[in-house]
C-alpha cells in the first residue's frame, strides 16, 4: 500500500506543481530518523521495504520536481528486494533474511539480485539512485535543510542496505544445507526488475551529463 500511494504521488509529480512547506519537510525528516532506528531492529525484508520508503520521504517532499525519477528507481529496488522477501518466505519459511544464519547463499540468482538492489538502495554508482541522487546535488541549491537531508539520506541508505548485504550473502558455506535457487518465473521477474533498473541508469547518465 505503501509503494501505492508513492507511485501515486510520483506520477501526479509530474503533472502537479506542489512545494511543501517547511514544517511538514522537518516533521517528515525526523520521522525519517525514528524509522533508520527501527530499520536497525528488523531483519524482515517486507518491513525493510517499507521502512526504506520513509526514509527517503524527506528527499521526496523537498525536491518533489526533481526526485521524482529518484523515487521511482528507489520505488522499482524495493520491488525487487520485496520479490526476495516472497522467496524467502516460500523456501525458508520466513522473509528474515537471518532464517539462513551463517551460511553464504549459493543459490547464484539470488545473490547477485540482492546485491544488485542492496546496491542501488545504497547510492552505489552506477546505479540509478545514485545517478539521480547526484543529478540533485550538482543542480540544486545547498541550504541547511537540503544539506541535512541528503546527508541523512546517504548515510541511512548506504549503512542500512550494506548491513543487510553484510548478514544475508556472507557467511560460512554450510554443505549439509540443501541451497534452492530461483524457478524460471522468479528469474524473470527479476530480470525485469534489473532491465528497469538499467533503464533508468541510462536515462539518469544522460541526465547527469547534459
Amino acid at each position: 500500500m505503501s509503494g501505492l500511494l508513492l507511485l501515486c504521488a510520483i506520477i501526479l509529480s509530474f503533472f502537479i506543481e506542489n512545494e511543501h512547506p517547511t514544517s511538514l519537510v522537518v516533521i517528515s525528516f525526523f520521522s525519517a530518523l525514528y524509522t533508520i532506528y527501527r530499520a536497525t531492529k528488523t531483519t524482515n525484508f517486507y518491513k525493510l521495504g517499507y521502512y526504506f520508503i520513509f526514509i527517503n520521504a524527506p528527499f521526496f517532499m523537498l525536491f518533489e520536481d526533481k526526485g521524482a525519477f529518484y523515487s521511482l528507481s528507489l520505488l522499482v529496488s524495493l520491488l525487487g528486494i520485496y520479490f526476495i522477501g516472497r522467496f524467502y518466505e516460500k523456501n525458508y519459511g520466513s522473509a528474515n533474511y537471518l532464517a539462513v544464519r551463517g551460511v553464504t547463499l549459493a543459490t547464484p540468482y539470488l545473490s547477485i539480485y540482492i546485491t544488485v538492489y542492496l546496491l542501488c538502495i545504497a547510492l552505489y554508482p552506477p546505479f540509478p539512485n545514485s545517478l539521480f541522487f547526484l543529478n540533485y546535488l550538482f543542480t540544486g541549491e545547498p541550504f541547511r535543510l537540503w544539506s541535512i537531508v541528503v546527508i541523512t539520506l546517504f548515510t541511512g541508505n548506504f549503512f542500512l542496505a550494506m548491513r543487510v548485504m553484510e548478514k544475508s550473502l556472507f557467511g560460512k558455506p554450510n554443505l549439509n544445507i540443501h541451497y534452492v535457487d530461483l524457478t524460471f518465473k522468479e528469474k524473470l521477474l527479476h530480470l525485469s526488475v534489473v532491465t528497469v533498473l538499467l533503464g533508468l541508469s541510462i536515462y539518469g547518465l544522460k541526465e547527469l551529463l547534459l
